[in-house]
């Protein structure tokens, strides 16, 4: 029997707390997080089911050793990183406390993550948009360009606007329930 296994899963940046809970099923079902390779490839290697938590950071950088240290000091074992997010785990029967499960400790925090994401990846994304997608397509449009520039930059738009209003409109629920206290 195969003792590593490569999974293909697509999240966007708000569906963090998705890929959390599927990557806790999947220690269930014996399978512990090794590797993640851009842009959703989810590598796995067999060991003991267990019910282990997973939590998810994110920053531009991919830490340093007190970041890391920290993080062990309280339980976390890091997993794996891709693309400014951090993987940490840590077994569901070391939480005491309901705040043991989180690797943020207050609301402020988990705040900053959101608006942290918002910067740096949904600003560029609409930077992109409205400097590259958008007058592209009218340039080709204008222009009479080939179908296929016109058929591709259609495209993009409509992936762009559709990620941007998905993950923003994500993103901002999310705070706003943190803020309430209800997330």
């Amino acid at each position: 029997m195969k003792d590593t296994k490569t999974m293909i899963r697509f999240y966007t940046i708000a569906d963090f707390k998705e890929e959390e809970n599927w990557l806790r099923q999947e220690h269930r079902n014996g399978w512990r997080l090794t590797k993640m390779k851009p842009p959703c490839f989810f590598r796995f290697e067999r060991c003991e089911p267990e019910d282990v938590i997973y939590r998810l950071d994110f920053k531009n950088s991919s830490g340093n050793s007190d970041y890391f240290q920290m993080f062990a000091d309280y339980g976390w074992e890091y997993a794996a990183s891709c693309l400014g997010w951090l993987y940490f785990r840590k077994p569901a029967v070391e939480v005491e406390e309901e705040n043991e499960g989180e690797i943020f400790s207050d609301t402020a925090t988990k705040i900053d993550m959101i608006m942290h994401i918002m910067k740096t990846r949904m600003l560029p994304c609409l930077a992109i948009l409205l400097c590259c997608v958008v007058p592209y397509l009218c340039h080709a449009v204008e222009e009479g360009d080939a179908i296929g520039y016109v058929v591709f930059f259609s495209l993009l738009l409509i992936v762009y606007l559709y990620l941007i209003i998905y993950c923003g409109v994500k993103l901002i629920r999310i705070k706003r329930e943190m803020e309430t206290g209800k997330y």
